[in-house]
């Protein structure tokens, strides 16, 4: 973790580690990761902050290229039997929960949080109100499925639904409130409870499926061999740089817990797992359930009612696993046009102006990648109604008049969020670590049900009225077909959102996942086109065409727009300078894991500025910093910048940290809080690392 001395930056700063920073460097050496492959900086995208800046369209390549490894390792699964046979286990599990009526407990924490509300709400419960709107087909289920089979599937995330929004500090790194929410959801023996974590690492998922572990343990006769048939822990790293961390190593040595390991290797942004990572899980988890629902519904219905629900004659696990590569294509083959809307989103910002996304099916895919900005570019999270005026960057609305029918277009059901009755003895009692506890509690107190009525995504009079696209401003709809057919309607919602943009001389672009056909792809482009009443210039057009054969959940569709705005809304902060090479130096540190890896920026950006000759003949030889110091440091700014949120706005506390070291290094004097905060607000921690010597 570091050399103990280090450079003595802390005497020249005159600065005292904290008791949390001592507590973290001695104490938290579990979530200190820099060893798990997750971690580590691609190849592929070494100097990815640069090249976008020079060329938009080759740095989104860049980042495009790094998706290749998700196809590598769908195809080599594709031809391994073991792992099909542990997919089909896993199929075939969903497919006994849904015959005898019993839940499906997705659970993630972040990104693979945001993952097992996308299954629920975005694949699951949309496809269970097709089958239903059937006449023919949902009376042959009637009495042979759940008459709610909609509710079935849970997909739950640490902080519940509020945690959407933004992470809620101390509750990813508890054990103890998976073990709960657990509970509270009432998943029981007997249950499908499907894991979901990036790193494979995460204390409040590991909780969740031990606690599920426990409840086959707990009655008499206990087996594995029948435990590990309704228990699932996915994750992406090698097994053996998940054995040193010993929450990971229980789970990986339980014999009555299955392992789905989809490692694909380091993050086209380092650690940035939201991209790679939760691409492959969202499509193996989402191939899982297609499959479950294909033999369950093959059992009562007829050739020809399922083809009608989207389902081929004869559904291959093998097949779709090696069709991500068709998903793949159908992206990139986008990235010219989306290289135009890069460009002007992050001019839009630089220029002090905001974005509004649009969606409707689209809506939790687009949703998820707008909130996760924040924490990984350390922006403003999404704006309450309380704020007089915007201050985050994007916002995301949906057709819905009211805020509470825009919930209920994004969820499918009611908001739900944690009841704090239920958890703060827990919590009081549970947490043995103060620091924990402190930030659980302050968290728990953000996490209910009210939370829903801070946040309005609809198209009320109040949002268009005041908080939506005005001049100078972006307006972006994600559509996909047969959506587009609602353009040229005078009454639907995204028309409407489109008179708003060009009445307020606002620029529109229309990221647009079509069926596939050339000349339905063209035709579709056209309505755009056709409908647009503003500035012709300022209409830009991102077409992806997406074959939808076969795929009744949707997920091919849903998994190529999620990584094309993935790599946009990459590259657009990576133009904005918020990206060194490809290490995210804007991470929020807002979690023991996120502080380790701050923590490590900071010392491998200040230590290769130390490493370089021209330092050394400008300033001589100077020790590397220590990673105990580097970390004091980052406390410090931490709590510094907490207490200036006016004055520093979205200043990064890594970029903050180190411009500090470097800067007083140089002088060889502790150079002040206010001095370094004016140098990151003026000239950019991008700009700074080019220019010192």
């Amino acid at each position: 973790m570091g050399r103990e001395d280090g450079s003595g930056i802390l005497s020249l700063l005159g600065l005292e580690p904290s008791a949390e920073s001592v507590d973290y460097v001695k104490n938290k050496t579990q979530f200190q990761l820099h060893t798990l492959l997750t971690e580590q900086r691609h190849p592929k995208t070494w100097d990815l902050g640069e090249r976008v800046r020079n060329d938009t369209l080759e740095g989104l390549r860049m980042l495009s290229s790094v998706d290749d490894d998700i196809r590598a390792k769908l195809e080599t699964m594709a031809a391994d039997a073991g792992v099909l046979e542990t997919l089909d286990a896993a199929a075939a599990a969903v497919e006994t929960a849904l015959l005898a009526k019993r839940k499906v407990y997705i659970y993630g924490c972040g990104a693979t949080g945001r993952l097992a509300k996308q299954m629920e709400s975005a694949f699951w419960r949309p496809f269970w109100r097709k089958v239903r709107a059937d006449g023919e087909a949902w009376p042959k289920l009637t009495g042979r499925l759940s008459a709610a089979v909609e509710d079935e599937l849970i997909g739950e995330m640490t902080g519940a639904d509020r945690a959407l929004i933004s992470s809620l500090e101390g509750f990813e790194d508890l054990q103890l409130i998976g073990r709960l929410q657990l509970r509270d959801r009432g998943v029981g023996r007997g249950d499908v409870v499907i894991c979901v974590t990036e790193g494979g690492e995460t204390s409040s998922v590991i909780g969740t499926i031990l606690a599920a572990h426990d409840q086959w343990t707990a009655k008499p006769g206990y087996d594995p061999a029948v435990s590990r048939k309704n228990l699932y822990f996915v994750y992406n790293n090698p097994d053996e740089r998940l054995r040193p961390f010993e929450r990971s190593r229980k789970v990986l040595e339980e014999p009555g817990i299955t392992k789905i390991n989809l490692t694909t290797g380091p993050q086209a942004i380092t650690g940035s797992t939201r991209m790679q990572a939760t691409t492959i899980e969202t499509y193996v988890v989402g191939t899982v359930l297609e499959a479950a629902v294909g033999r369950t519904l093959g059992r009562f219905l007829a050739p020809r009612e399922m083809r009608r629900l989207g389902f081929e004659p004869v559904f291959k696990t093998a097949a779709r696993l090696r069709e991500f590569g068709g998903v793949l294509e159908a992206a990139r083959e986008s990235l010219p046009a989306l290289s135009r809307l890069t460009d002007i989103e992050a001019g839009t910002y630089g220029g002090g102006h905001f974005s509004t996304y649009f969606a409707a099916r689209g809506l939790i895919t687009v949703f998820i990648d707008s909130t996760e900005r924040s924490p990984t570019f350390r922006l403003f999270p999404l704006d309450t109604v309380r704020e007089p005026a915007r201050k985050c960057w994007i916002e995301v609305w949906t057709g819905a008049a009211t805020l509470g029918e825009a919930w209920r277009a994004f969820l499918g059901r009611p908001f739900r969020g944690l009841d704090a009755a239920f958890y703060r003895v827990p919590f009081e009692t549970g947490i043995a670590d103060p620091y924990l506890r402190r930030a659980a509690l302050e968290s728990l107190k953000k996490a209910g049900d009210d939370q829903q009525d801070l946040y309005d995504f609809s198209m009320s009079a109040t949002n268009a009225g005041g908080r939506g696209p005005g001049p100078g401003d972006l307006g972006v709809m994600v559509a996909f077909s047969p959506e587009d057919a609602e353009f040229g309607r005078a009454d639907s919602a995204f028309r409407k959102f489109m008179d708003l943009c060009a009445g307020e001389r606002a620029r529109l672009a229309v990221l647009l996942v079509t069926d596939g056909r050339t000349e339905g792809t063209e035709g579709a482009v056209g309505r755009v086109r056709r409908g647009w009443r503003g500035l012709t210039e300022s209409l830009i057009v991102v077409p992806i065409r997406m074959g939808t054969a076969g795929d009744p959940f949707g997920l091919k569709p849903q998994v190529a727009a999620k990584m094309i705005l993935n790599a946009h809304s990459t590259a657009v902060m990576a133009k904005l300078g918020k990206v060194i090479g490809n290490t995210m130096t804007n991470v929020s540190p807002s979690n023991l894991k996120l502080i380790g890896r701050a923590t490590f920026l900071i010392q491998s950006h200040v230590n290769d500025v130390l490493g370089r000759a021209g330092w050394t003949e400008a300033h001589g030889r100077r020790a590397p910093i220590a990673y105990a110091e580097a970390n004091a440091v980052l406390f410090d700014a931490i709590g510094w910048l907490k207490d200036r949120q006016n004055e520093a706005g979205q200043t990064a506390e890594v970029a903050f940290s180190i411009i500090r070291i470097l800067e007083s290094l140089k002088e060889g004097r502790g150079v002040a809080r206010e001095g370094a905060l004016r140098i990151v607000r003026t000239v950019g921690l991008s700009a700074y690392l080019s220019a010192i010597k």
